[in-house]
């Protein structure tokens, strides 16, 4: 349920609508905008039934909100989510670019990495060091250390830094390293991990799961606003279909739908959807293109050596050429890149 306020609504008046909202038992979420102050009520709506909140002095409307993601919904919330990450405002007028390893192997070929895409127009510095594999014989990443890497090379290019969380246990160590906090496909119904990084300040990057339903996705980014963090990004990066030829297949239907149903700024990962390099590229156009708010690359300097998902990274000399086509893109659709 949304409780839409009047304009010259008071902050007195605004406490008094809490405190009675909290005494029924439920959990108001107020999101204050440019014209309008609107408090969502999370949990059963059958209790205010007896207790018209329409009454209240500074109430508008009491309006339902019929879908099963609340505080996610465009109803909740018309105007576009703009996620801000250390300057980096994802969700605006520019397209941001993540892009670097998929791992992080050594500062070295990292700090390498990081120069090249930040010269090529990159805003954000990707790479993981905790690494989700199918196989527990593959590279799992370095832990701790690349953490610490991550942040010597954000100090040295500027870069804020995103990179992976996959366990409740690691947060505060990855809170204190990173700017946002990557949860993979793999954890995207992880409930608890879901609702611990919804207690951090962090942005997050939600990763749609390979096998998830918009709204399945959609219900566990709610998990995380549910929990006062309204810092999220969603990422689409491919789902499983019939087709082999591809990693995953990449549904691009997906950026126009959910911004259609709600306010969360889209991202794509068409590295992890293609899993060949060589379609990186038509993908990313195709994805800015269509209305995406920014991209998620993987590059790496010497992917024939690379510890994790070689195939699909790009050089940094092919994700510059990308990168100059992009902006042509950008610029017609009437976006910066």
């Amino acid at each position: 349920m949304i409780i839409v306020l009047k304009p010259n609504t008071t902050e007195s008046q605004i406490k008094h609508i809490v405190a009675k909202v909290k005494s029924l038992g439920l959990k108001p979420m107020i999101s204050r905008g440019i014209e309008r102050t609107i408090i969502g009520v999370i949990g059963e709506e059958d209790l205010l039934r007896t207790q018209p909140l329409d009454v209240f002095p500074g109430v508008e409307k009491v309006m339902p909100i019929l879908s099963p993601y609340k505080l996610v919904s465009r109803e909740f919330k018309s105007t576009d989510t703009v996620v801000d990450v250390g300057g980096v405002k994802i969700g605006g007028k520019k397209v941001v670019v993540m892009a670097g390893p998929c791992a992080v192997e050594n500062f070295e070929l990292l700090l390498s990495v990081a120069k090249s895409v930040k010269k090529s127009g990159a805003a954000i510095l990707r790479g993981g060091a905790f690494k989700p594999r199918t196989s527990p014989y593959s590279f799992q990443g370095l832990g701790e250390e690349g953490l610490k890497f991550l942040a010597e090379a954000r100090k040295k290019t500027g870069l804020p830094v995103a990179t992976e969380l996959m366990d409740v246990r690691d947060l505060e160590l990855v809170e204190r390293h990173a700017d946002i906090i990557q949860i993979g496909a793999r954890n995207i119904q992880n409930f608890d991990l879901l609702k611990e990084v919804g207690r951090s300040k962090k942005p997050v990057l939600l990763k749609r799961g390979m096998a998830s339903t918009v709204k399945d996705w959609l219900l566990s980014a709610e998990y995380i606003l549910q929990n006062g963090n309204f810092n999220v990004i969603l990422c689409e990066r491919g789902i499983r279909t019939f087709e082999t030829d591809t990693r995953f297949t990449l549904d691009l239907s997906s950026i126009p739908l959910i911004k259609s149903l709600s306010h969360l700024p889209v991202v794509v990962d068409p590295s992890h959807a293609a899993g060949r390099w060589g379609l990186v590229s038509s993908l990313s156009k195709a994805a800015v293109a269509g209305g995406a708010d920014g991209l998620l690359i993987e590059v790496h300097a010497k992917p024939e050596e690379a510890l994790c998902d070689g195939p699909q990274a790009m050089l940094p000399e092919k994700f510059d050429k990308m990168m100059q086509e992009l902006r042509r893109i950008a610029k017609a659709i009437g976006r910066d890149l």
